[in-house]
């Protein structure tokens, strides 16, 4: 057995088709028949069921998935620990992460750290907090940045999850007012004049409920957070557009199309917005950043977490705008 033949086994397993896995691995089809027919041999099982063209694991292949999975994220960092021989001139991190935090705390992050080790290459993963979790188990990410509180499963590694800061969850609105946006002019006796919010106001649940929103789309970490306020509440949001992902929630809000509820982080540098508290009931998250409890850490990994840590810190600082919003968690 021989790691090649793994990364031949995952890749099928992944994907479910022979054709397209040898062409990803970059491989003629009947080479990688023959490392699979190789592998089988010496294990003393099939670890495929082939019938009419449609691949499925057999029970060997569903015990063989995640120790192969393990086995060739291990085989990956001894490859970056003798990389880092040379200090973090060179590397590779593997970071996850939730979308709306890639539009805030990752980019912030990322464009850091590139700064300080510009040779160190990164690869980043935008999936929901399960499915990054379950990635961090099966040891295809160095480490994760995730906002909901996850139980993992037996079969999965000892996880380390570390709180970072707390963020409110603000509604927002374009601010230029747009077809009535955020910003437009308050009429004689103090009323929004047309205006979906008025800059640094407070809105409750309810008020919200009743304006036309933008929502992400069902499976999405924010979509389930405040779908289930609203459901708590008793309450139907008036739905103009929904199934978006973050960058498009954000572009429709521009535009005026109507307000959507968002994490406070992603306030920063979008001058085409603003925002207003949420109360009755305020929603907040936890970010938390969660890496694998049985793996070292790469030197690069932990410079990484660093400069995640730092980021975090600066953002809650005065003069971003945000210190009224998020909270620093791990001091």
């Amino acid at each position: 057995m021989n790691l090649e033949q793994l990364a031949s086994f995952v890749e099928i397993a992944n994907t479910g088709h022979f054709t397209r896995a040898a062409a990803t691995l970059h491989l003629a089809q009947p080479s990688l028949s023959r490392q699979i027919s190789t592998l089988e041999k010496e294990l003393g099982s099939e670890l495929f069921h082939r019938a009419h063209g449609h691949i499925s694991l057999t029970a060997a292949g569903d015990t063989l998935l995640p120790t192969a999975r393990r086995m060739l994220a291990d085989a990956e960092a001894v490859r970056r620990d003798m990389d880092e021989l040379a200090g973090l001139r060179k590397g590779r991190i593997r970071l996850g992460a939730t979308p709306t935090l890639c539009v805030s705390l990752v980019a912030e992050a990322i464009s850091s750290f590139h700064h300080e080790h510009p040779g160190v290459e990164l690869e980043l993963v935008e999936k929901g907090s399960r499915e990054l979790i379950e990635a961090l188990g099966a040891g295809e990410l160095d480490l994760a940045l995730i906002t909901r509180t996850l139980t993992p499963s037996a079969q999965m590694p000892r996880l380390r999850m570390r709180e970072v800061l707390s963020e409110d969850l603000v509604v927002i609105a374009g601010a230029d007012g747009g077809s009535g946006g955020l910003g437009s002019p308050t009429d004689s006796d103090g009323g929004r004049g047309g205006a979906l919010l008025l800059p640094g106001e407070t809105v409750t649940l309810a008020e919200v409920a009743a304006l036309p929103q933008v929502l992400f789309h069902h499976g999405y970490d924010l979509r389930e957070a405040t779908s289930a306020a609203f459901d708590a509440a008793r309450l139907a949001p008036n739905i103009v557009v929904e199934g978006a992902e973050m960058d498009a929630v954000l572009r429709f809000v521009e535009r005026g199309l109507g307000v959507a509820i968002v994490p406070a982080m992603v306030l920063v540098d979008r001058p085409r917005l603003t925002s207003a508290q949420l109360l009755e009931p305020s929603l907040s998250r936890t970010v938390s950043l969660a890496t694998r409890a049985d793996v070292r850490p790469t030197r690069a990994a932990s410079a990484m977490e660093t400069t995640i840590l730092s980021t975090a810190r600066a953002l809650t600082e005065e003069d971003t705008g945000l210190a009224a919003y998020v909270r620093l968690v791990d001091r």
